[in-house]
Formats: C-alpha cells, sequence, structure tokens
C-alpha cells in the first residue's frame, strides 16, 4: 500500500489538536454551569440534553475527517492486470552497459545514443511484446517481455554501467539469456537486438548466435562506435588508463559484429549519429511475421480511495442522525434540515468520488511539467503517457507530449500529439499553439508551403499573435524566393552557359596574349644577346688590332735605338 499523495497525511496532526480544544471547551462549560447553581440540580431542569450524543457526534466528525484526508492523500493498493491479445512480434534487446559504452565518440555517448534508438523504437511499437537485458561481464534480465512501454521507458531510464559490478562483455550470455526470455507462443516472428561495440571478452558469442538461429530467432547487431577509437571517460573528468598508464582506446569491431550477423539469420547495422540505423532496424522488424499473442498489462497502483470515501460518508450521515437533544416542537424543522443536510453531504462525496478519479491524469501532467521544468525530459514524457493512458482524450497531456517530443528533437512524434491536441482543444488559444509548434517544425524542415498553412490556422484561432504572423512573413518570403529560383531555372542556365563560354573565350585570349608577350620577350632577350655578342666580339677585334699596334711601334722604336747604339 501507498499513498500518491503522501503530503496530506500531516493534516492528520490537526486531529489531537481539535481533541484538545474539545477538551477545554468542555472544562469552560462545566464552569459555566456551575456559575447557575448545582450542577444535579441544573442537570435536572435539562432533561432534553444527553450527557454522551455531543461527544459520540465529535467522535464521528474526527473519524470522518480523518477518512477524508487519507482520501485525499489517494491510498493506492496493490497491482492491477488486465489481459489483451494482440498480433505482433516479440523482441528481446541485449543492451551493453560495460565501461566502453561511456565512450563519446558518438553523441552524446555510446549508452545514450543506445538507449534513445531503442525509446524510439518502443515508440514505432503497437502490438508488439519487448524485452530488456542488460550485460557486461555478466547479463541478467532488465525488463522481462511485456506489453507495457511504458515501464519499459522508465526501466531503460534507470540503465547506468554501475548496475553489473563484473565489467567486461560477454555476448554469449547476453544471448542465451534472450533465448530463454521469450513466450511460448507458436507461429510468431522473434527477435534479439544485440547493441555493442564489438568487443567480446569472454568468447562463445559466435556459437550461440548460431544456435538461435536453428530455434528461428533472428539476431541483430547493431555496432555503435568508431572504428577510430576514442578514450573512454571517468566520473573525475578524465579518462580511463591501463596499468601503465596509458589512456585506453576503445574501438568498434566491425569485423566480429558482420561475423556474428552472418553467423545468425540477422544483419549487421551500423549506429552513427544519423537516424539511418533506426530506419533500417524498423524495416527489418516490420518483415517478421506477425502472430497472436497474449498480453499481461501491468499499472502501477489500483486507486483505493472509494472505500475510504464510503466510509467517511457513512460517518458524517450517522452524525446528522444522532441529534445532541429532542426537541418536538422542531422534531419536522429538524427532520427537514437533517434530510437537507443528509442530501448535501451525499452530493458532495459524490462529486468528491467522481472527481477524484478524473484528477488522475492531471495529478500526472502536473508531475510531468515538473520535471520538464528541470529539464528532464524523458521523465515528463513518461508522466505524460500516464496521463493519457487514463484519459487519452486530455488535450492538455497531448500538448505537454508534444512538447517534450520536441524538446528531445522527435519532430514527427510531436507533430502527431500537436495535432490531436488540436482536434480535441475546445480552447482557441490553446489551439492557436498546437498549430503554432507544428508551423515551427515544419519551417525547420524547410516545408514552407505545408508550415504557412499551419501558421493561417493559428493566426484563425488568435489573430493577435505577433510571434506567428513574423514566422509566416518569413516563410513566404522564402518560399517565393524558392520559386523564383526554380521558375528561371531554364534562363538562368542558359545565361550561366553563356557566361561560362564568354569567360572561356576571355581565359583563352588572355592565355593567347602572355604566349605571344613571352614569345616577344623571348626574342627582345635573343636580339639583345646577338647585338652584345657582336659588341663584344667588335671591342675584342678592337682590342687585339690596338695590341698589335702597340708591339709593332715597341719592335720599330727597340730597333732605332739598337742602330743608333752600333753607330
Amino acid at each position: 500500500m501507498r499513498f500518491l499523495n503522501p503530503e496530506y497525511l500531516w493534516l492528520l496532526l490537526a486531529i489531537p489538536l481539535l481533541i484538545v480544544v474539545r477538551f477545554l471547551a468542555w472544562q469552560k462549560k462545566k464552569k459555566n454551569i456551575r456559575k447557575f447553581g448545582d450542577s444535579q440540580l441544573v442537570k435536572q431542569l435539562m432533561p432534553d440534553v444527553s450527557k454522551y450524543r455531543g461527544t459520540i457526534k465529535f467522535c464521528l466528525l474526527l473519524s470522518a475527517l480523518a477518512l477524508i484526508i487519507i482520501v485525499v492523500a489517494r491510498p493506492q493498493i496493490g497491482s492491477k492486470i488486465s489481459r489483451e491479445k494482440r498480433n505482433g512480434i516479440e523482441t528481446m534487446i541485449c543492451l551493453d552497459i560495460s565501461n566502453s559504452m561511456l565512450a563519446e565518440d558518438v553523441t552524446p555517448s555510446r549508452l545514450m545514443k543506445s538507449k534513445l534508438l531503442v525509446e524510439n523504437l518502443v515508440d514505432n511499437f503497437t502490438n508488439d511484446k519487448i524485452g530488456l537485458i542488460v550485460y557486461a561481464g555478466d547479463a541478467f534480465v532488465q525488463l522481462p517481455i511485456t506489453s507495457d512501454y511504458v515501464s519499459a521507458k522508465m526501466f531503460l531510464q534507470s540503465i547506468e554501467p554501475n548496475l553489473i559490478e563484473t565489467q567486461g562483455t560477454d555476448i554469449a550470455r547476453a544471448v542465451h539469456l534472450a533465448m530463454n526470455s521469450f513466450t511460448q507462443a507458436e507461429k510468431i516472428g522473434r527477435a534479439i537486438i544485440l547493441i555493442t561495440d564489438g568487443e567480446d571478452h569472454e568468447g562463445g558469442a559466435k556459437e550461440a548466435v548460431e544456435e538461435a538461429k536453428k530455434k528461428g530467432i533472428n539476431v541483430f547487431i547493431l555496432g555503435i562506435g568508431d572504428v577510430k577509437g576514442a578514450p573512454i571517460p571517468t566520473s573525475d573528468g578524465g579518462y580511463m588508463k591501463d596499468r601503465s598508464g596509458q589512456t585506453v582506446m576503445t574501438k568498434l569491431n566491425e569485423d566480429m559484429c558482420r561475423e556474428l550477423a552472418q553467423a545468425g539469420s540477422g544483419k549487421y547495422i551500423h549506429v552513427d549519429n544519423t537516424s539511418d540505423a533506426q530506419e533500417k532496424l524498423n524495416n527489418e522488424l516490420s518483415k517478421l511475421q506477425k502472430g497472436e499473442s497474449e498480453s499481461v498489462i501491468y499499472s502501477e497502483y489500483a486507486e483505493q480511495f472509494q472505500i475510504f470515501a464510503l466510509l467517511a460518508l457513512l460517518l458524517l450521515i450517522i452524525e446528522v442522525c444522532v441529534q445532541a437533544r429532542k426537541n418536538p416542537a422542531l422534531k419536522n424543522l429538524t427532520i427537514f434540515g437533517r434530510k437537507a443536510k443528509t442530501t448535501m453531504i451525499l452530493l458532495v462525496f459524490s462529486l468528491t468520488c467522481s472527481t477524484m478519479q478524473a484528477q488522475t491524469d492531471r495529478q500526472h501532467i502536473r508531475q510531468g511539467n515538473r520535471q520538464f521544468k528541470l529539464q528532464k525530459t524523458e521523465q515528463a514524457e513518461t508522466e505524460y503517457r500516464k496521463a493519457l493512458a487514463k484519459n487519452p482524450q486530455n488535450p492538455q497531456a497531448l500538448y505537454n507530449l508534444g512538447c517534450a517530443y520536441l524538446a528531445q528533437q522527435k519532430d514527427s512524434a510531436a507533430t502527431t500529439m500537436f495535432e490531436k491536441s488540436a482536434k480535441i482543444e475546445t480552447s482557441k488559444k490553446r489551439k492557436a499553439l498546437c498549430w503554432h509548434n507544428i508551423g515551427v517544425i515544419l519551417q525547420k524542415h524547410q516545408l514552407y508551403g505545408d508550415a504557412i498553412k499551419a501558421y493561417e490556422e493559428s493566426l484563425r484561432n488568435n489573430p493577435s499573435d505577433d510571434e506567428t504572423r513574423y514566422n509566416l512573413a518569413l516563410c513566404k518570403k522564402q518560399q517565393k524566393k524558392n520559386q523564383n529560383n526554380n521558375g528561371g531555372g531554364g534562363n538562368n542556365k542558359d545565361k550561366n552557359n553563356k557566361e561560362k563560354n564568354d569567360s572561356q573565350k576571355n581565359q583563352d585570349k588572355k592565355d593567347q596574349q602572355q604566349k605571344d608577350q613571352q614569345k616577344q620577350e623571348q626574342k627582345q632577350q635573343e636580339q639583345m644577346s646577338k647585338e652584345n655578342a657582336e659588341q663584344l666580339l667588335n671591342a675584342a677585334m678592337q682590342e687585339e688590332k690596338n695590341t698589335q699596334q702597340r708591339l709593332k711601334k715597341n719592335m720599330r722604336q727597340s730597333n732605332r735605338r739598337q742602330l743608333e747604339r752600333n753607330w
């Protein structure tokens, strides 16, 4: 047993306080009676006053008050089970939670990306069953196979590497555990989705996958990570190191993943920062044979406030029937007043009992809003889903769930929720908000035509919204720009070709001019070199001539001196 709103139980402290007040009032009443005279004599003067009826009425009121406080605290006892027949497949997800899954080569991390992938997979399930196994050096069932998708997402949020003390990666143990976790239903498609980075420290994985294939179970291998590797972050802000002090690098072993997929009857899918892996996995699962199975749906707790409300009502009726004194003169009036009071109490409690059940979805919405303000969008989504499970036609729950999807960048699911909320919403302003958000999503994906329609629908419901009007103008401007670009495509193409040809011709002319200029410079250089050579040659010949003349002149002078000396 538990109370959904236990904070209201503090109101029970008012009961002993009321008892003290009642006791003090009784003492004061006795003192006032003594002022009139002897107590026995005064008692004889009041024969219609009962000594115990007042106390009985007070006890009845206190008991009714205590029961009403318990009703407000919303007691819940036991689990509510319902059985449904569904036509779908059975899927066991084996999620690797070893320390290597903390690597951030996939945004935000391998583990967080895997959890997001599983969550999106659950969103696409309708009549299928799902189970969850976590493994590292050991493996255990986190969630038995079930059709309760809300519980599946709740269990998924609590998965962390510290759930298993024995580190490592034992794929074989996880596959064997998954094979033994399916139901005994026949003619139904079964699949094991193994999410791993390909590191197997124990061995035997290939044999386990082959055994699953013999049993007709499809094993899909989702390899997550980068083949280049990445360090493993630690809680202190650093990275994991080995015994020698070197940083540990974990890499995706794609060869092993492909080998496991080939050994089984499934397929290997690489998980990266895109949504391609999600689409491929959904396509593969849609090919499996769907069979009829009986599903057991567990709700968290069943409301038990009705019992306490009926007891409180019964006590109040008894309190009304018990009179403190008898007065024959006012008998009819008393009876009439008693009936009116009883009718009023019955009406109030019937309204209370009818509204308490209606407030259950509102309670989940309030809890979801608190989680959403704390930016815990996944927990908020779970609460909004619970509210819709209580009341599928609650427009506020649909709108808030769409906001939670939008915060998690699940645009298609958010659009669906906003459309459902807009259809059943009675308030024009809230309906305008739904269409405004749809327009924002469409504008984000550059679907300007559809975004314009959504913004126009929003303005029909709330013409004074300036933000919607501004976004509408932006979409129209962008759409017109795209139409102009597409409409002048042929002329622009011809213009571009013409400009390209002209530019090519101009380039050819420039190249030819450069070649002519180079040739001219080369000729000039050759001409200059010939003239320089001739000048040098003439200068050399002139120098040689001058040298010979000087030699002849010197020879003549020496002969003349010799003759004169001989003489």
